[in-house]
């Protein structure tokens, strides 16, 4: 009889701005606090306990071309101190890939692979490094371009059509045409994401949530503005196009640094970790579009996770949606015909930053912890994916089943 996969427990750090708190800080030295912190919260994986029940180490990362030495899972579950034994594997989605990873230990614990999986994700955008393509002769006459490995295309295939390869900048403008958002609804939205992530940090919301990074002074994420205000954010100019644009730095999530850790575990690790569980993985989406409006695959991806969860979205209370930019966020909601309210209630990524690898454990954990606040029963956490992908998964409050 197939099993079911439980969220037992999420950390993340704190999120730095690009060439912040966080810019001497390297990926894998993150990934493996987070894994060595939700370790120890486990009292059933103290001393043996990790060589014992931890079948795998699964992070996502969307770099990797750097510090993250290929596999920044192998590399963080050593640097952490787990058991040579525990192997690990690093899944790239791009902005899904922490989502993804979770995604792939939930159906490893189904079918019966493996009963103990931490997953999560990381990212240093500050310290992406820039990359010389390599020539086909030695000593070219021309000069050669270094390509940042930060965010976006690099390096494209000249086959790939133009329409495709477009900025997440520009692609975002084309996806707010199509779907009439307005530049005000993306204002008021990037205001509303600072204001409920100040307020979430005030109300000790995070406290259980985000792990400090040792020798950093930073308490909080570096990038809330609580100041922010929508008169100031219409104030900025547009970042993509001179004349007609509305998408700026204000209602766009920033660049940034940090990881994310999520325990994941069958019904019979319970008794081996020492914790309860809080959420079954109930659902799970992926889907694809045209690669200029990646903003909307979460649509679909989400629709179906709820397909196979058996439930719609009526019975939905929360929903944690990775804001990558105003605009793409708002054509979801609208696509959903869901109340706002629900959505992202602690602030998002526009607020709190979007470390590619590490946003798909943040919205995870968030909404693990948001269910488990509430008593409500069903959750979504959904984020769109550069190059027209989307990824979603539902979670079953177990206290409400």
């Amino acid at each position: 009889m197939p099993s079911h996969a439980f969220v037992y427990d999420a950390v993340r750090t704190p999120f730095g701005r690009f060439g912040g708190a966080l810019a001497g800080a390297r990926p894998d030295d993150l990934a493996a606090l987070v894994v060595q912190r939700i370790v120890e919260r486990a009292p059933g994986l103290a001393g043996d306990g990790a060589a014992e029940h931890v079948d795998e180490v699964v992070l996502g990362n969307a770099n990797g071309a750097g510090e993250e030495n290929r596999n920044v899972a192998r590399m963080a579950a050593l640097l952490a101190g787990l058991p040579t034994s525990v192997p690990g594997s690093t899944v790239n989605r791009l902005c899904g890939s922490s989502l993804d990873a979770a995604m792939v230990a939930s159906r490893s614990i189904e079918t019966g692979d493996a009963d103990v999986v931490l997953t999560g994700g990381v990212e240093s955008m500050t310290r992406a490094p820039w990359v010389l393509p390599k020539t086909e002769k030695p000593y070219p006459a021309g000069n050669l371009s270094l390509a940042s490995t930060t965010l976006g295309w690099r390096l494209v295939n000249p086959a790939m059509p133009a329409e495709w390869t477009v900025s997440l900048g520009e692609a975002t403008e084309q996806l707010r045409e199509k779907y009439a958002i307005t530049r005000d609804r993306q204002d008021a939205f990037a205001e509303r994401s600072h204001r409920l992530a100040d307020q979430a940090w005030s109300d000790g919301f995070y406290d259980d949530l985000v792990v400090a990074v040792p020798g950093v002074e930073l308490s909080r994420d570096e990038s809330i503005r609580p100041d922010t205000t929508v008169e100031r954010l219409a104030g900025l100019r547009t970042s993509f196009r001179k004349e007609g644009g509305t998408v700026t730095a204000g209602n766009a999530s920033p660049l940034n640094d940090g990881a994310s850790a999520v325990l994941l575990g069958s019904e019979r690790a319970q008794r081996e970790l020492g914790l309860d569980p809080i959420a079954r993985i109930a659902g799970r989406g992926a889907s694809a579009n045209e690669p200029q409006f990646f903003g909307y695959a979460p649509v679909e991806a989400a629709n179906r996770a709820l397909s196979r969860a058996g439930i719609t979205w009526e019975d939905v209370s929360a929903v944690e949606l990775n804001e990558a930019f105003a605009a793409q966020s708002l054509a979801c909601i609208d696509a959903w015909a869901i109340d706002p309210e629900i959505v992202n209630r602690h602030g998002g990524a526009i607020a709190i930053g979007h470390p590619l690898g590490a946003s798909g454990g943040r919205i995870l954990g968030t909404l693990t912890r948001d269910l488990q606040r509430t008593g409500e029963r069903w959750g979504v956490a959904c984020i769109c994916i550069g190059v027209g992908q989307g990824l979603a998964v539902v979670l079953e409050n177990v206290s409400s089943r």
